[in-house]
Order: C-alpha cells, then sequence, then structure tokens
C-alpha cells in the first residue's frame, strides 16, 4: 500500500527542489549582487522569506474495482519566469516579457496575451514566482518539441490538473471541479498557495468534496538578493485526499451507454444489484465529455453546451422527470391484491374502453381500442390492458395505490450523492386541490393507476422494481461502496439496509411476479423482445404520451431477474422524438437483451446460489461437527454475521508498487517528471457551473398504444 506515499515523496522533494526561476547568475551572466547571508534579506530589495501552502492532490474516484474515474495527471502551461533586473524601466520590463509571450504564441499557434499593469504588478511582487499568461494546456504530443524551442525566461509551467479517463462516461455522476479563486497580484504574503487550489463544483467532485480534498502542506523559503536561495524547508506535508469507491462498475456502464447510442437518441439505462441496493449502472444519453472543463472551458463551448436542444448536461438516469406510464401497473395491482378488492382468480370484464365523468362523458381508451374481454390480474398485467387497471384503480382508490408508490420510493429523492437529484411527484388529494380547485376524480385515478398524469425519474422505476422484486423491503440504495485513506485503509463502507418495509401480502407478491414473468415469456405478453437466454426476466412494458403539445411519447421497459430468487433489477427509458410512434415492447425492451447478453458468463455466477465457506465446530463422539455457513460475496470474500467488511476494495494506483528506471509510476502508466517549485502545479479554473434544465410538470396525459 506504499505507492500514494511514493508518488507523494516524488512531489515533495520535486517542489522542494526550486522555488525561484533564477540561478546564482544575473540575466547578463554576472555574479548576483550583494552578499551570501541571511543578512542579505534586510539589506537587499530582492530578498525575500516566503511562508507558503502548498495545495494536495484530490483523493481519486474509481469503480467498484478500483478503476479511476477520476484522477490527476500532469499537464504544461506556458509561463514567464522574470529574471532579477538590476533597476529596470517599466518599459523594459514589459518588452522583456511580450517577447516571451509572442514566442510562446508563434509555437503554439495561438494569441496569448497580458495587460501591461499585470507584467508590472507581477514583476514588482511576485517576480519569485512564474507568471502562467496561458491557460490552455500544451498538447501532450507537442510537449517536448516545445521545450527543446523555449527560450531563456519562457517556461513550461507543470500543473497538476483533474482528468476523467471515461470522457464522456458517467459525466453527469462525476461531475467536475473548479478553482477556488485566482491567486493574489499583489505582494506575496505569509500563506500563499504555490498554485491554484481547486474544489468540486459538481457530481461526486461537489458532495464529496470534503473527502476528496486533502490536507495543505507547508514550506518555508528564503532568498537572497539576485533570487539566490538560502534556506528552503518543508515544514509540512502534503496530505492526499481520500479515495472514492464507487458502486459503479466502468465495464457495465459503458457498455450501457453504447446500447443507448446505439438504439436512441436519448435515454437511460439503471441497474441495481437488489440484495445491496447497489447502483451498477447509471447512465444517461446524450452525455459530454468532462474533460472539456479542464484546465478552464470557453465561452464558446459552454454556450454549444447549454444551447443544445438534446440538453446533453442534463442526467436525464436521475433527473428526468417522465410519466412512469404502465411499468407502473404492478404497483396498482400488488395494492388491490393486498387490499382484497381482487383475488388472484377474479376476473374483469375489459372492454375496449371505459366512460367516465359527467355528460358527455369521456372515454378511456384502452391501448389495442378492442375490447378483450374477462381478465385476471396476471394476463391484465401480461396484456397491459388499460380498463383492467383503470376499474380496479378506482376501486381501490388512488390514496391506497399510490400510498405503496410512496413506500416503492416515488415522490421522494434516493439519497444518493447525486447532484441535482429530482424528487419526482406523486399526486396527492392535496396537490390537486390546489391546482384545479377540487378533489380528486375518477378520471384523474384512472390517469394515475396507468401512471399518466405525475412524474418520476428512471432510478426511481428501477428502485420499485427492486423493492417489488423483494416484496418485503424497498432497498436502501448505494452509490458509494467504500472510503479509503490514501494507505488503503477502510474508512466508512456501505451495508445493505432497507429504506423502508413494503407491507405487502406476499401472496400478492408472487402473483404480480408471475403477470411480470407472462409479461415475457406468454405468447400474449408484451414484452417478449426483452427476454435473456440464461435467465427468466419479470418485467413490464410502458408506454407513455410525455409532451402532449409535441406529440411526443416515451417508452419503458423496467423488471428484474432471475424470476425464482431475483439478484438484478432494472429500468430502460426510450425518450422518442415529437411525432414518432413509440412502444415499450418494440423500442425500450430489446436494449435489455443487448445489455445483458454482453455479461452472460458474470451474470451466471452472479445469480447462481453463492457458495458457503465452512467453519466446523467441535463435538464429541455423540454430538457430530455441525457446519456453519458463512456468506460469501460474489469475489468469494467473506462477510461477517454483522456485515462487516474483511478488506479493502483494491485500488491500483493505491496499491500497485511498479517502479520504471528507480521511478514511481503513476495510474496512467507515465513516470512522474520532475517539478521544480517555480513551475508549481495550478489546480483547474473553471468558468461557469451548467446550468440545470428544469422540466415542466407534465400536464394530465392521453393512453397510448404500447403494443409489440
Amino acid at each position: 500500500m506504499r505507492y500514494k506515499w511514493i508518488l507523494f515523496s516524488a512531489l515533495t522533494m520535486a517542489l522542494w527542489g526550486r522555488l525561484g526561476g533564477q540561478e546564482e547568475t544575473s540575466p547578463e551572466g554576472e555574479a548576483p549582487a550583494g552578499g551570501q547571508g541571511e543578512a542579505a534579506v534586510l539589506t537587499r530589495p530582492d530578498a525575500r522569506t516566503l511562508t507558503l501552502k502548498i495545495p494536495a492532490p484530490r483523493g481519486l474516484i474509481t469503480d467498484r474495482k478500483g478503476r479511476p474515474l477520476a484522477e490527476n495527471r500532469v499537464g504544461y502551461q506556458f509561463a514567464i519566469q522574470f529574471a532579477h533586473f538590476p533597476e529596470p524601466s517599466d518599459a523594459e520590463i514589459i518588452a522583456w516579457a511580450r517577447e516571451r509571450i509572442v514566442h510562446a504564441s508563434t509555437l503554439a499557434g495561438k494569441n496569448y496575451g497580458a495587460s501591461d499593469a499585470s507584467l508590472l504588478s507581477h514583476y514588482k511582487h511576485r517576480r519569485w514566482l512564474p507568471l502562467v499568461f496561458a491557460a490552455s494546456l500544451v498538447p501532450p504530443e507537442q510537449e517536448e518539441t516545445f521545450r527543446k524551442q523555449l527560450i531563456p525566461g519562457l517556461v513550461m509551467h507543470p500543473i497538476y490538473y483533474r482528468h476523467y479517463p471515461g470522457g464522456d462516461s458517467a459525466a453527469h455522476i462525476i461531475g467536475y471541479v473548479r478553482s477556488k479563486g485566482r491567486l493574489p497580484e499583489g505582494p506575496i504574503v505569509h500563506g500563499d498557495l504555490l498554485f491554484e487550489d481547486a474544489h468540486g463544483d459538481a457530481g461526486l467532485e461537489k458532495i464529496l468534496d470534503q473527502e476528496l480534498t486533502g490536507r495543505a502542506g507547508e514550506r518555508k523559503v528564503i532568498f537572497g538578493s539576485g533570487g539566490k536561495k538560502l534556506r528552503d524547508s518543508l515544514t509540512r506535508r502534503p496530505r492526499i485526499g481520500q479515495t472514492v469507491v464507487t458502486t459503479l462498475d466502468l465495464d457495465w456502464q459503458k457498455h450501457a451507454e453504447a446500447v443507448l447510442e446505439e438504439h436512441c437518441k436519448r435515454g437511460a439505462f439503471v441497474v441495481i444489484d437488489i440484495p445491496t441496493g447497489e447502483v451498477l449502472v447509471l447512465a444517461s444519453r446524450p452525455s459530454y465529455d468532462i474533460n472539456v472543463w479542464v484546465p478552464r472551458i470557453s465561452n464558446e463551448e459552454l454556450r454549444a453546451l447549454n444551447e443544445d436542444e438534446a440538453r446533453p448536461m442534463y442526467g436525464r438516469a436521475f433527473q428526468g422527470l417522465y410519466p412512469p406510464a404502465s411499468s407502473f401497473k404492478p404497483v396498482v395491482a400488488l395494492t388491490s391484491l393486498t387490499g382484497n378488492i381482487v383475488e388472484e382468480w377474479t376476473e374483469v370484464d375489459c372492454p375496449a374502453y371505459i366512460e367516465l365523468g359527467a355528460r358527455p362523458k369521456s372515454k378511456m381508451w384502452n391501448h389495442t381500442r378492442k375490447a378483450e374481454g374477462l381478465m385476471n390480474v396476471t394476463r391484465a398485467i401480461a396484456r397491459s390492458n388499460n380498463c383492467w387497471f383503470y376499474q380496479v384503480g378506482i376501486e381501490t382508490g388512488p390514496s391506497a395505490f399510490l400510498a405503496t408508490a410512496r413506500k416503492l420510493g416515488y415522490g421522494s429523492r434516493s439519497g444518493l450523492p447525486l447532484h441535482g437529484e429530482s424528487s419526482g411527484r406523486v399526486p396527492t388529494n392535496e396537490y390537486v386541490l390546489k391546482k384545479f380547485g377540487r378533489p380528486f376524480t375518477d378520471g384523474d385515478t384512472a390517469n394515475y393507476s396507468i401512471g399518466q398524469a405525475w412524474e418520476a425519474t428512471p432510478l426511481q422505476v428501477a428502485q420499485s422494481m427492486a423493492g417489488i422484486a423483494n416484496g418485503s423491503v424497498l432497498p436502501k440504495l448505494q452509490l458509494i461502496r467504500q472510503v479509503q485513506d490514501p494507505a488503503g485503509g477502510v474508512l466508512s463502507a456501505a451495508d445493505p439496509e432497507s429504506r423502508n418495509s413494503l407491507h405487502l401480502d406476499p401472496d400478492a407478491v408472487q402473483v404480480v411476479h408471475e403477470g411480470m414473468f407472462d409479461v415475457v415469456h406468454a405468447e400474449w405478453g408484451t414484452g417478449r423482445r426483452g427476454a435473456l437466454s440464461f435467465a427468466e426476466v419479470c418485467a413490464k412494458t410502458g408506454t407513455g404520451q410525455w409532451i402532449p403539445a409535441l406529440n411526443q411519447e416515451i417508452a419503458w421497459y423496467a423488471g428484474f431477474f432471475p424470476s425464482g430468487n431475483p439478484r438484478l433489477a432494472f429500468a430502460v427509458l426510450y425518450e422518442g422524438d415529437p411525432d414518432e410512434k413509440v412502444s415499450g415492447g418494440r423500442k425500450a425492451a430489446p436494449m435489455v437483451p443487448a445489455f445483458f447478453e454482453k455479461f452472460k458468463s458474470e451474470i451466471k455466477n452472479m445469480i447462481r446460489p453463492p457458495s458457503k465457506a465452512l467453519i466446523v465446530a467441535e463435538g464429541g463422539a455423540e454430538e457430530p461437527a455441525v457446519p456453519v455457513a458463512l456468506p460469501v460475496d460474489e469475489e468469494g470474500n467473506l462477510i461477517t454475521p454483522d456485515g462487516e467488511i474483511l478488506r479493502a476494495i483494491p485500488v491500483e494506483p493505491l496499491v500497485a508498487e511498479r517502479e520504471e528506471d528507480g521511478e514511481p509510476v503513476d495510474p496512467v502508466g507515465e513516470a512522474l517528471p520532475a517539478i521544480p517549485v517555480d513551475e508549481a502545479p495550478v489546480a483547474i479554473p473553471v468558468d461557469e457551473a451548467p446550468v440545470a434544465i428544469p422540466v415542466d410538470d407534465a400536464p394530465v396525459a392521453i393512453p397510448v398504444d404500447e403494443d409489440d
């Protein structure tokens, strides 16, 4: 577990090496003026005593297997390291500096600049430190070429910057950082930062900023005249931030994003491990490359993101609000069965439509617009018959089945560390009174019973499926698996918990499972395109009218598997174009096998009954040894009865002890360059945070066709 300390030792010694950019000669090559002792501090204007803070690198963010989602890298920016001139004029200082700016602009093919006032101010107050005038990073492939063409006083100033290896993968979850503020332009004061520090500004970077932020180091440096360093002591080493290990599986996350890209323009894919509540996939399409914010996003890039009609910065998986549509019907069935409104064998006549309201009555149609005769609950779920749920929902009452919806997580945030998560909206009688000036009507209830006229996120739909699969409790969702200290010690770890009890009749749960099984496996089911080759799936299709003014629909496919011992719950959302005819069975369901079949072998091992470690208790001749089974996780690690996690999740950048030519190797496989103090790292400056685009309340929707 020594890797991170090796990295810090190298960084600290490099920072300790050189603070000023000048050696012991003046720019003209003459011997420096002034004495060689500490008395020069008091007698020479160039002498300085500096106490500087060293910002600590941020901790890593990794997936569940320790693969980095956010890490630190080394880059370079052009900067001026002023010479110490003997009695220069303002014009000489400016001309000397501009010559170096022009040279850098020629090398990079860019138009760098700095004001005369900033050049003079830096020379007067901060010439012992480099002046960075180029915010953009030197392209890595040009670093060596540029370095060979530098002129004296022009340096490539190395900085440590945040890097997101996945680019646009899980961008809405990870977030990004921004500079805490630019370095001051006035005189250097006690405790000034050696370079800019950063803090989290979105996503996990923001919500877990305290854990990810390390402890700053401190160093004291004394300069004599001519910029000669007389003393340099590191009084406190910087300490890296903690490592945050998420529950996400990077391979699964990337493949889910690829499946979304192949099957839709806009959508979401969520996968939850039911026993633990761990979120394995939380994918939104479209996304955006978080690295565009490093080291600073331009106004043009930010405007392009904000004005993109596809809203790439909008995390649909947990921010998007959509009617759950027919994916909600199992909740109505569970409530009606638990409340003895219907029994498993109860048959309800299902015409092409029912009429509700005052005269003239409104027609509430079945999605097929055809009568389907007598149906029991399992066939009604499999056929997704609207008229069955209209009638049973009205008989059950909206307060009852909407209360079950709340127990399953609808209408409230999940509690996960997600920046900007939507809570959704489950209607109440008070809400309807306030908005429409009347209590619930049968028409409202009919719409609510088929998941229309209210809103949920894809994460909430997947969470509800985990609760239905469990049947007894709603698992508490987890996104953070462990938080580790720099040495790899586990500071905190998530244990499986229940969020709340569901109070459902076990027989009702079994009946609903049978209906959801028929959705996928019966000839009359609406979700046959969502079947898997290696497991029996229980699921529900759904199609809803999302934005009536644009005739825009959405399609769902949500469920769990395997049917006998549910392990994984999922929800897939397909967001259609205006005037596009969609259905859950045709658009959303095919994404499920497209995703899960890739991990067939891995999932078969996961859903297989876990192996047991046997502890044999000693017994006498008349008392045989008794095997005591302890559960193990999918990786074979023992879990104690109180849920204690017995070892840290391996995080390669923390535990690797590799060296190349005697130098430590960083997580991306490159040796860290020596970083002179006069070329200290600069944190990531960011202009503005993206603005979340609100989604208006969805109006009462018209049921739409959701056949295959």
